[in-house]
């Protein structure tokens, strides 16, 4: 038998702040020139490839910083404004090498000095089986992979060399922002199997500015407004539901100015994709915001369609999706195929939907399942994924097919799930197939890649990116293991700052955790947890969460109890595999294993944790502040 282990876990912002003051304090307390400088590998902790160069001048000059790549064309460089005190980012590093990193003053490279920065062995160095590009194309851009699995994110270069290596679960896709930093999901799980607590702000030396908290646990992707504010995938807690709604976050206060709920403009189960469930019945997995149109282009994995709504009233504009067994009422908002309609298709189960500066429509085309109608099905090993481009007229409702790439690929290019398109130009295009997966004899899988994973070693995981300009193939790229969506990246600021000093911000609310509403019959016990459950309680500052091993079915309720008030939440211990699992990287390898998150919004003083198990109650000996 076992106590409950506990832990009182701080938020990476405030851990940031406490190494950023420490290295200050160091920095100040010593001399330290550009011969000399201090040295602080991954301070931030969140890039492994990653370090900060500290050292004063006495006078003020502007910095060049040159990270030497294994070839002459892979170097990374910045130049850093003109001061005194010299606090640069270094980013660009490779794993397992003693890595050298150039330092001199502006237009003085005689004046230069090498030093050397000596990395350890990273988790991702090791995943990419190929890169076809020329280091002409790249110039000093990378392709960044988001993860699906527990791989974590990295950065590859035109060599195939990995020069990013995340150490925390940051999932979803990255966006580059104008001010050049980046955003990406953050790393605190709100909700089992992926729902997070919001969307971090952050550069490439893994300083985090703010996180914008997501009520209700964000997901899958986030787009920007003209105006800079957010809006954000969410679910609908009230509905009891999930991937079902938006929101809209104010850039600077992180507050919710506007809540989209989709169930207001397609009623659940008009239409049913061959991973629907009445819980996750549209499966919402992209966001793009049209500026022409003041509109809002949804993704529905689950309901086989692209979905537009007018950004202001949320009403319903049009849909693609295959008109095929959709109720009458929204025949009026689907599209006539014309053109080339002999080689027309619909897309299923798609991803990464845009609009186009020209108006088009594009997407991932999953084509999972390869029809509307279950008696029409596709086998995996029958099946193709592509990129799709559509053009619209939304006065005659017509579609035309303009262009695909992928499906002469055939199950080497075949995801069932996630993946993602970009548009650079006409013509020229982003297209990443990242949730390939073959059985343990070739096959393509019939699981999803985490699932097909966890259940057999022996499955192999795939992702494959191109990028395309006027039929040719300029980049392409295999990595061995699936990655939800794959941008082009630069790693040194180009437009901002690659630095900035002081603590983040953490903004917004995490919403309120539904509570169960009614008591279960159960006897107040001195028992402990057995060895095997392995119970933990992980305290942060606006959170709690609660992981312990059980056996499947069981009655299970988290109680917090404090002086005015008692809170109890439902603890899932079902063990089913959902019709998506876009991103596993939480998935723990025994399915007994169960967490659960509460928000403490709500709470007020301390609060004894005890847990409910059938009909007994175990003390767990914690007690959480809010």
């Amino acid at each position: 038998m076992t106590k409950v282990k506990y832990e009182y876990q701080e938020h990476l912002i405030d851990v940031q702040a406490r190494k950023e003051k420490e290295m200050l304090e160091e920095f100040h307390d010593g001399h330290y020139t550009m011969e000399n400088p201090l040295v602080k590998y991954n301070l931030y902790e969140l890039n492994a490839l990653s370090a900060v160069v500290c050292f004063e001048t006495e006078e003020e000059t502007a910095i060049n910083v040159r990270v030497l790549g294994k070839t002459k064309q892979a170097d990374f460089y910045q130049s850093f404004p003109k001061a005194k005190e010299h606090i640069l980012p270094i980013v660009g590093l490779y794993s397992d090498y003693e890595n050298k990193v150039e330092i001199y003053p502006w237009q003085r490279e005689s004046e230069k000095v090498t030093i050397t920065i000596k990395t350890p062995k990273t988790d991702g160095a090791d995943l990419v089986e190929y890169v076809d590009t020329s280091a002409g194309y790249m110039q000093d851009q990378i392709m960044f992979c988001c993860p699906a699995t527990a791989k974590l994110a990295i950065g590859v270069d035109y060599a195939g060399d990995v020069r990013l290596d995340f150490t925390r679960p940051m999932i979803w896709d990255v966006k580059v922002l104008p001010n050049g930093n980046f955003s990406m999901g953050s790393d605190r799980i709100m909700k089992m199997p992926y729902f997070l607590s919001g969307i971090y702000e952050f550069t490439a030396v893994g300083k985090i500015y703010k996180e914008y908290r997501v009520p209700y646990g964000y997901h899958h992707d986030q787009c920007y407004l003209p105006n800079g504010d957010i809006v954000a995938l969410n679910c609908d807690a009230a509905n009891g539901t999930v991937e079902d709604g938006a929101v809209v976050i104010d850039k600077d206060s992180g507050e919710i100015k506007k809540e989209y709920h989709f169930k207001d403009f397609i009623k659940p189960g008009a239409q049913k994709s061959g991973s629907w469930s009445d819980e996750d019945w549209f499966h919402c997995n992209a966001v793009w915001y049209d500026e022409n149109t003041n509109s809002l282009t949804l993704s529905g994995r689950h309901n086989n369609a692209m979905v537009n709504i007018d950004f202001d009233t949320a009403e319903l504009n049009w849909i693609i999706s295959d008109p095929e067994l959709w109720p009458e009422e929204y025949q009026k908002y689907l599209f006539k195929p014309v053109g080339d309609t002999e080689n027309f298709e619909w897309q299923y189960e798609q991803h990464s939907n845009l609009i186009t500066p020209l108006g088009d429509v594009m997407c991932f085309d999953n084509h999972h399942w390869g029809s509307q109608n279950p008696d029409k099905y596709l086998a995996p090993n029958d099946s193709y994924s592509r990129a799709v481009k559509y053009r619209i007229d939304t006065e005659k409702m017509e579609i035309e097919q303009t262009w695909q790439f992928g499906k002469e690929l055939g199950i080497d290019f075949y995801s069932p799930y996630i993946c993602n398109v970009v548009w650079y130009n006409e013509g020229y295009y982003l297209v990443h197939s990242g949730g390939v997966a073959y059985d343990k004899d070739g096959n393509a899988s019939a699981k999803l890649g985490p699932y097909a994973q966890i259940d057999d070693p022996r499955s192999v995981l795939k992702s494959r990116t191109y990028e395309i300009a006027d039929d040719e193939i300029k980049f392409e790229m295999e990595v061995n293991s699936n990655y939800y969506r794959a941008e082009k990246i630069n790693l040194y600021n180009k437009v901002g700052e690659d630095l900035v000093l002081g603590e983040g911000k953490i903004l917004g609310s995490l919403g309120e955790t539904t509570q169960m509403d009614y008591d279960i019959p159960a006897e107040e016990t001195d028992l402990e947890f057995e060895d095997w459950q392995e119970a933990t309680i992980k305290e942060e500052k606006d959170r709690v969460e609660f992981k312990c091993k059980f056996t499947k079915g069981q009655l299970v309720q988290l109680i917090f109890e404090g002086k005015d008030e008692t809170r109890k939440y439902f603890v899932s211990t079902s063990h089913g595999i959902r019709g998506a699992m876009c991103a596993g990287t939480f998935l723990p390898d025994d399915d007994r294993e169960t967490t659960t998150v509460i928000s403490k919004e709500g709470f007020s003083g301390e609060y004894e944790v005890k847990v409910l198990v059938d009909d007994k109650i175990y003390k767990t000996g914690v007690t959480i502040k809010a």
